[in-house]
């Protein structure tokens, strides 16, 4: 019986990173051997283990066969005979590939070492084909580590498997798990364009990849292409280190553009109800998350007016306020701002810009929770003309800040 660490945690280390969880392969031994020794099984469709005092994950080394399409048709072999060149060989990248000893001694039976110091992705087999959950994790790879490159044959094998509709199978589920964990890279745009590269984008995001090749106006985008744009959008996002409903956000927000009536072009009047009108289907889909769900539809609706608010009548500011139910929600508020910067900020020339909008919005914002709501409706003789009141004493107080004004000075 002979226990490596297999997989990121090596690749991890031999890269400078710090190691956040490590994986094990068991190698000559058999699930009774593993129970007289304390560890416990949670293997659902192959012999996996959890250390009786550290509680990592054990598993035994083992083959797999392809016996049906998705990424579920596999039926697994694990016995005490299945080498450890057996078990790292079905592996997806030759980077992840890699096992140290007790020892210390690394075992790169594929090249993965090799592939770490040319910054290369490099599928292991053919046999990658057989799991389409591997064109996501190698585009959430190429997000991770953006000094990578995509080995061409790794490209042309991905491009196949979209054309033999193995990527038909993944479940919405999974496909959105690998989304969520690409967004919250380092450089997610890469994930985005790998997929598209391979076709995977067309098939998994439709909406996004309707944006390629878009034109908008060059005066407010120099960068003209909105799928680039976009692309420049989430890498700003994470940049100011957002959470997922804002990345999300930030990544679909233009989505409407995409039906852009081609007369119309470079403008894209409209674009903002036209996004809404795409989200709520994409989302219901790939099944999102109701808080990133929820937030994508109003920085989608608002993010146009967000960024002119000296051009709004206090009015339109309040009842836009209101809309994102500023008063009990100015958490998510603040991640609607940090959104609009990703977008406003994701531009070709626009990266180091400020956002000011942001404070005035924020200004706008406490004006309204300074209104005495109680005492408002106090002073109201009719109930049903509460509401009424209420919203009237909240533009006044926006009114009074004088943004309008001040901006035409």
């Amino acid at each position: 019986m002979q226990v490596f660490c297999v997989g990121g945690a090596v690749r991890d280390e031999l890269l400078g990173l710090p190691v956040q969880d490590r994986d094990w392969v068991v190698v000559g031994a058999t699930p009774e051997q593993m129970l007289v020794q304390g560890y416990t099984p949670v293997g659902k469709d192959f012999p996996v283990f959890l250390h009786p005092r550290t509680h990592e994950e054990y598993a035994l080394a083992r083959t797999e066969r392809k016996t049906a399409p998705g990424y579920k048709g596999f039926v697994f072999h694990a016995d005490a005979g299945v080498t450890l060149e057996e078990d790292l060989a079905r592996r997806d990248l030759t980077i992840n590939a890699m096992a140290k000893g007790a020892d210390g001694a690394l075992i790169d039976p594929y090249g993965g070492r090799r592939d770490l110091q040319a910054r290369v992705l490099r599928h292991v087999s053919p046999a990658f084909a057989e799991d389409p959950v591997r064109i996501l994790r190698v585009a959430r790879f190429a997000a991770r580590f953006g000094g990578f490159t995509l080995a061409p044959e790794t490209l042309e094998l991905m491009c196949a498997m979209v054309d033999n509709g193995e990527v038909d199978a993944l479940v919405p589920e999974r496909v959105w798990q690998e989304f969520a964990r690409g967004l919250m890279e380092a450089r997610p745009s890469r994930m985005f364009v790998t997929l598209r590269a391979c076709g995977a984008l067309a098939k998994l995001l439709p909406e996004l990849g309707a944006l390629a090749g878009v034109p908008q106006r060059a005066d407010y985008h120099p960068e003209v292409d909105t799928f680039v744009h976009v692309m420049m959008v989430i890498d700003m996002a994470a940049r100011l280190e957002l959470p997922l409903p804002a990345r999300f956000a930030a990544l679909t927000h233009d989505l409407g553009k995409g039906s852009t009536p081609v007369d119309i072009l470079p403008r894209h009047a409209g674009h903002e109800a036209r996004s809404v009108e795409l989200l709520g289907p994409l989302c219901e889909r790939l099944r999102v998350p109701v808080d990133c769900r929820d937030l994508a539809l109003l920085v989608a609706q608002f993010h146009g007016d967000i960024y002119k608010p000296e051009l709004l009548r206090p009015a339109t500011m309040v009842k836009l306020l209101e809309r994102c139910d500023v008063l009990r929600r100015p958490e998510r508020f603040e991640l609607i701002l940090g959104a609009c910067e990703a977008d406003f900020r994701g531009r070709l020339g626009f990266e180091e810009r400020e956002f000011p909008q942001a404070e005035a919005w924020r200004l706008a914002l406490a004006a309204m929770r300074g209104v005495d709501a109680g005492a408002t409706a106090r002073a109201c003789d009719d109930a049903a003309q509460i509401p009424q009141r209420v919203h009237e004493a909240r533009v006044a107080a926006v009114k009074a800040l004088g943004l309008q004004e001040s901006h035409q000075e």
